[in-house]
């Protein structure tokens, strides 16, 4: 079964006069439903199906909302607890949940509440974009707060990498400090691949 560019169906054909029929629209013949009976291809753009199924899947991903993690440590200093501050902002804002935990271990296992008290720091600063979907819990030497985003929240990165900046003739005084690193993060898993089509025919550019 042979189906055109328009989408008209042309009826059932000979796989010779199809191909020939698809290098005469300069376009190729692609095989979309090899199980059906009979098989069924389609006259189009190969390339720009292919750049279609990129967006879909693209699209896709950009809707596939996962639970992230984010660790916390007792020590950890103001500017790094801001660092991660940030990162689970932007993963509110791209609809995520968030689950934040902290490892209770050595002398601080005398002083949860100053871990207790760290957790609750960071919740505060994500206030204006997240709930409490899990209340702060004990998991032996674990602490945990899961957050979700906020219904009202705007569904775009929160912070904008910022642009290098211009080089001066003068030389820098201060030696630029390294950002420090997320420690724990789980990947985006992408969305399932489809059965890409058999392509029967591709039209050449040589003629």
């Amino acid at each position: 079964m042979v189906i055109d560019e328009n989408g008209q169906k042309l009826g059932v054909m000979d796989t010779r006069d199809a191909i020939r029929l698809a290098r005469s629209k300069g376009l190729d013949l692609i095989e979309v439903a090899p199980h059906a009976h009979p098989p069924v291809c389609r006259i189009m753009d190969y390339g720009k199906f292919k750049y279609q199924q990129r967006k879909k899947e693209k699209e896709a991903r950009k809707h596939h909302k996962e639970l992230k993690e984010i660790r916390l440590t007792p020590q950890m200093s103001e500017h790094d607890l801001l660092y991660r501050v940030r990162n689970a902002e932007e993963f509110l804002r791209e609809g995520h949940r968030v689950r934040i935990f902290m490892q209770i271990t050595g002398r601080w296992a005398a002083h949860t509440e100053l871990g207790e008290a760290k957790l609750q720091d960071f919740v505060n600063h994500l206030s204006h974009v997240a709930t409490v979907e899990v209340p702060l819990s004990h998991q032996g030497r674990l602490i945990t707060i899961v957050l979700a985003p906020k219904k009202d929240v705007k569904q775009k990165p929160a912070v904008t990498p910022s642009k290098p900046a211009t080089p001066s003739s003068q030389p820098s005084q201060t030696a630029q400090q390294p950002q420090p690193k997320l420690e724990a993060s789980e990947p985006v898993p992408g969305p399932r691949q489809e059965e890409t089509p058999k392509v029967i025919e591709v039209s050449s550019s040589e003629g």
